[in-house]
């Protein structure tokens, strides 16, 4: 597959949350092949989070890992302090780290709902608060990029498709999608940039067991006929963030194979 070298984020450091594996680790790697020093955040697999600063450090760029609870407003700022004070002013931001719960809703806890939508909503809230706070602080760098700084919350195909069976996620995802459009509606006039990426089907260790087991059913739903893979969402990514796309802002980026043209409509229903 191709990489993002031929994106331009080089002087840029970049924050993505969970990234010790799955979407957030590709998109960590694609931002770093772009350019990018890039902190890599991770909640309980330190291990996964070292082996992608190794490869982010192996390219040429600076990285460390920094365990964080999204969900925690001490944490987050923890977080940035320690990105500023090793890696210098912060450019990009990417709010990645999210979790799933699933029951059906008559047995769905009180805990689950407020597990998911802690980190998934919440979490998003506290980083892209932090975020813009963070990019306010540190003034332009047009020498650098002519925004002053880039935040993209990674969503998913269901902040628009009904789940059910998985109502606090689709809740998190959709209260993402107008937390991302307010923010970048709010922002927009400081040259901050704001966007989501949507995946769809991905190929990640939380949908491992469906893959394997039930492969067919997943690719009915995808009508371009591949699951996703986690560089696909990178790329997406690490071209969002470029000066290649400094015209996009306040926008989701569905990347899902075709997944939200509801397929099984395909034939007139």
């Amino acid at each position: 597959m191709a990489s993002s070298k031929g994106l331009h984020l080089a002087g840029q450091t970049a924050i993505v949350t969970g990234s010790s594996s799955g979407i957030g680790a590709g998109t960590a790697r694609e931002l770093a092949s772009a350019g990018a020093d890039v902190v890599i955040n991770f909640h309980d697999s330190e291990r996964d989070a070292e082996a992608v600063v190794v490869d982010i450090e192996a390219m040429g760029r600076r990285s460390f890992k920094i365990a964080a609870d999204v969900s925690s407003e001490p944490d987050v700022i923890a977080m940035f302090d320690e990105a500023e004070t090793r890696l210098g002013p912060i450019d990009i931001v990417v709010s990645n780290a999210g979790m799933q719960k699933d029951a059906p809703i008559a047995k769905m806890g009180l805990d689950d709902w407020n597990a998911v939508i802690g980190i998934n909503l919440t979490g998003a809230f506290l980083v892209g608060r932090e975020a813009v706070r963070r990019f306010r602080g540190k003034g332009p760098r047009e020498d650098v990029s002519p925004a002053l700084g880039k935040l993209v919350f990674v969503s998913s195909v269901h902040q628009t498709v009904p789940w059910a069976f998985h109502a606090n996620y689709a809740a998190s995802k959709g209260g993402i999608d107008m937390l991302m459009r307010s923010i970048a509606q709010e922002v927009a006039a400081e040259k901050i940039r704001v966007n989501s990426v949507a995946p769809g089907a991905i190929a990640t260790a939380i949908n491992a067991d469906e893959r394997e087991n039930d492969r067919d059913a997943m690719l009915e739903l995808i009508p371009y006929g591949r699951i996703g893979e986690p560089t696909d969402v990178g790329r997406a990514v690490a071209w969002m963030v470029s000066d290649a796309a400094d015209y996009l802002n306040g926008q989701t980026i569905f990347l899902d194979g075709g997944m939200t043209l509801y397929p099984g409509f395909k034939g007139n229903g």
